[in-house]
């Protein structure tokens, strides 16, 4: 079965024109498909709007926060529904008519090919100036810092097979919702992009400032730790604690050999770096060590429970 989620915050007159034909698209492919609206936390008519349109068309659904969490969230919680309610694939899409419900086959073809996330890449942007060159900046770093291959890491255009849906799930929150990509490609699974015709926004102002271009790089660096790291943290904070710590050691050896040549040490910021170097490397060491035991009493507990 075939789930669509829409994220939607104050998109209303959007919504009115794009589920209709969004909702000719999923029937042509599932006639038991779904189209899922997260209202998050809109101040306008968007749930009455989407109400109205649910006694006209069955497959469309709605589910309301009660204040803005985020897309992030809004999308987890659209994902726990929509494999709750029996998906088999997930396709996520931005509520401002940008994306064209036209392009879905394309996505649903390359996953019918054996990939398990597609991207809809938006190669002939219609935004701002702006948006454009941070959205380049931004996407030329997300490749070369994580090695997923891509163009567009940030199109909200994506298509996914259940399983990545749900593995996907835990890591939504903050910013995260930008990195499915980076993050499905981190656990093994096989991505792909479609290039997809990108459209002006219908109606309304973008919810998005130059805000969430900072947020969204120290995003990238915590999914980078996260895939890297999550079950070994002792081979990043042990790896630099100990290098730290022999620094340090190597240093006050030679101040050692110095002072015992006769010469004074006592004000030598040499001194102070290398005391600073041992004991950062030891508790850098120690931090290590103890993230070790976190996880290792997170996996037991999991092992118990399964």
């Amino acid at each position: 079965m075939l789930w669509v989620v829409l994220p939607a915050l104050d998109e209303a007159d959007n919504l009115r024109v794009l589920l209709p034909r969004l909702l000719d698209e999923v029937t042509a492919f599932d006639p038991q498909g779904r189209v899922l609206v997260v209202d998050d936390g809109s101040r306008d008519d968007t749930s009455k709007v989407v109400i109205e349109l649910m006694t006209e068309h069955a497959g469309l659904e709605l589910e309301t926060l009660r204040h803005n969490l985020g897309k992030a969230p809004a999308l987890q919680r659209g994902f726990r529904r929509a494999l709750d309610g029996g998906a088999d694939v997930v396709a996520m899409m931005d509520a401002d008519g940008q994306d064209d419900p036209a392009e879905l086959g394309r996505l649903l073809a390359e996953i019918d090919a054996g990939a398990d996330l597609v991207t809809g890449a938006r190669l002939v942007r219609r935004d701002r100036f702006v948006k454009r060159t941070t959205s380049r900046l931004y996407n030329r770093t997300t490749a070369l810092l994580s090695g997923a291959p891509g163009r567009d890491f940030n199109s909200g255009y994506k298509v996914m097979r259940a399983a990545v849906a749900e593995d996907v799930s835990p890591m939504l929150y903050g910013e995260m919702h930008r990195y499915l990509t980076v993050i499905a490609h981190g656990m093994g699974y096989r991505v792909a992009e479609v290039p997809v015709e990108h459209h002006a926004r219908m109606s309304g102002s973008s919810k998005y400032g130059l805000a969430r271009f900072w947020r969204g790089f120290a995003d990238l660096i915590t999914v980078r730790f996260l895939l890297s790291y999550e079950n070994r943290p002792s081979h990043l904070f042990g790896a630099v604690g100990m290098a730290s710590l022999l620094l340090g050691m190597l240093t006050l050896g030679y101040l050692t050999v110095v002072k015992v040549l006769g010469e004074p040490i006592g004000d030598r910021p040499l001194l102070i770096a290398g005391v600073l170097m041992v004991m950062v490397g030891l508790q850098l060491t120690l931090f290590g060590l103890l993230a070790e035991m976190v996880v290792h009493a997170r996996n037991r507990g999991l092992g118990q429970r399964a």
